[in-house]
This record gives structure tokens, sequence and C-alpha cells, in this order.
């Protein structure tokens, strides 16, 4: 019996569910974790206070990722088809792929954060972007 699941797209999506449970972490654990990931002084400051804004930011944020990863796991083979797969899933990896190359303007755009902060997340962007790209070349005449 033939195997249709890709493989690729099943790392896709591992990549955005995890870091679906990652933003979890921030909630579950606090400032001292919205500080470790980047989310800035101010969030932290923010959850340590009990204000709702980070909590409701970063559940939205959690969601996107995890819709994210179940479209990746649709487009494997995994899960069901869901609509308009291709265009998502084209469309997830180019936002991957424009946070990553936008390291530079992310700066800008959200200063406070070290360089060493937004090189290396936008290198995980990248990755996560290039990841969807082969896995979607991989699938694209059967989507």
């Amino acid at each position: 019996m033939e195997d249709h699941r890709n493989w690729t797209l099943i790392v896709a999506a591992c990549c955005s569910l995890s870091a679906a449970l990652a933003h979890l972490g921030c909630i579950w654990f606090g400032p001292s974790w919205y500080r470790a990931l980047g989310a800035g002084e101010a969030m932290a400051q923010m959850a340590a206070a009990g204000n709702l804004y980070p909590t409701v930011i970063t559940l939205t944020i959690s969601a996107v990722l995890a819709a994210w990863g179940a479209y990746a796991l649709s487009g494997a083979g995994v899960l069901p088809r869901l609509p308009l797969l291709r265009l998502a899933l084209c469309a997830i990896a180019a936002v991957y792929i424009l946070r990553g190359l936008a390291f530079v303007h992310m700066q800008i755009w959200m200063p406070g954060r070290s360089t060493s902060f937004w090189l290396w997340s936008s290198s995980i962007c990248l990755t996560i972007g290039l990841i969807h790209i082969v896995g979607l070349r991989q699938v694209w005449s059967r989507l």
C-alpha cells in the first residue's frame, strides 16, 4: 500500500503547531516567556499586571498558527481537504517568507528587541516558509 502523505508538509505543520504551543506557553508561564519569545517588555509588563491585551493577542496568534498547521496537514494528506487549500498554503508560505526576509523592517517597526532576536526569529520564519514551499511544490499537482 502506497503512503500518499507528504512528510515535508507534515514537518511544516509541526513547525507551525510548535510555534502555536510556544505562544500558549507565554500565557501559561507568564511575563518571562513573553520576554524570552521576543514580545517585548511592554507586553511582559502588561501580562504581569493582569491586562488581558497580551492574552488576547497571543491567543489570536496561536489560533492562526494552529490553523496554518491544520492546512499543512491537510495538504500533506493527513487531514481532510480544507477549503481553499492551494491558496491558503501559498499564502502561509508567503507570510513566513516575507516575515523571514523583513527583519530589518521589523526592527524599525517594532523597536526594543535585540538584533539577535530579529536574526534568529527571522531565520526560523524563513526556514519554515521554505519547508512549506518545498512541500507545496511536491503536492501541487494533487491540490
